[in-house]
C-alpha cells in the first residue's frame, strides 16, 4: 500500500512526472495532441520547485510513495479560488500514474487532504474537472455532487469543465476510517 506523507520541494521531479504523465495518459483524445507532446518534466518541476518552496502559500501538498519511496501520486488543495458562497476550499489537483489507479491510493490521498484542510478551518470544497475526463466517476463514488460548468481553453481549444462539490468534507475523513474497519476498497479509483 502506498504511503502518504507531505511534499517537500525535493519532490518536485517526481510530482511533475506524475503530472505530466497523467496528463498525457488521461487527456489524450481530449486536449489537443500538440499540447499534449509539449508538456515538459523540466519546465512542470520548476513551476512545482516554485509552488512547494513558496513560503507564502495556503495550499497543502501530499504525495503518495509505493514501496519503494517512489512517488506515484499527489494531490493538492487549499482556499477555494472561486469564492463560491458554499465551498471555503478547493482540491486543485489530484494525479496518478495510471498503473497505480484503482488500488485505493486516490482515496488515501483524497483523505488525508480532507484531513489537512479541515484542521486548517475547511469545511467543504470544490474541485474543476474536464467534463470529459474518463476519471468523473471516481469524483461522483467518492460522493463529490455536480454544482456547475464552465467553459476554459487550453491548447488553442474551448474545452467544457465540470464542478463536483463536497459540502463536508468530514464525510470523507469518516467514510474511509469506516472502509478501512470492514476492509473495504474501492477498485474502481482514479
Amino acid at each position: 500500500m502506498a504511503r502518504i506523507r507531505p511534499a517537500t520541494p525535493d519532490d518536485a521531479a517526481g510530482i511533475a512526472r506524475v503530472h505530466v504523465d497523467s496528463w498525457r495518459s488521461t487527456y489524450a483524445g481530449i486536449v489537443p495532441a500538440e499540447y499534449l507532446a509539449g508538456l515538459s518534466y523540466e519546465r512542470s518541476t520548476a513551476n512545482w520547485e516554485r509552488s512547494l518552496g513558496s513560503p507564502e502559500s495556503r495550499s497543502v501538498y501530499l504525495v503518495a510513495e509505493d514501496e519503494s519511496g517512489r512517488i506515484v501520486g499527489f494531490v493538492c488543495g487549499g482556499p477555494g479560488r472561486d469564492e463560491h458562497p458554499d465551498y471555503s476550499g478547493e482540491l486543485y489537483a489530484i494525479y496518478l500514474f495510471r498503473e497505480n489507479q484503482g488500488q485505493g491510493i486516490g482515496r488515501l490521498l483524497m483523505t488525508a487532504l480532507a484531513r489537512e484542510l479541515l484542521a486548517r478551518g475547511y469545511a467543504s470544497w470544490l474541485i474543476w474537472v474536464l467534463k470529459d475526463n474518463p476519471a468523473r466517476g471516481f469524483y461522483e463514488r467518492m460522493g463529490g455532487v455536480y454544482v456547475m460548468e464552465k467553459d476554459i481553453e487550453i491548447g488553442g481549444v474551448k474545452l467544457r469543465e465540470a464542478a463536483y462539490g463536497w459540502p463536508d468534507i468530514s464525510v470523507l475523513v469518516i467514510e474511509n476510517v469506516e472502509s478501512e474497519h470492514h476492509g473495504k476498497r474501492d477498485s474502481t479509483e482514479s
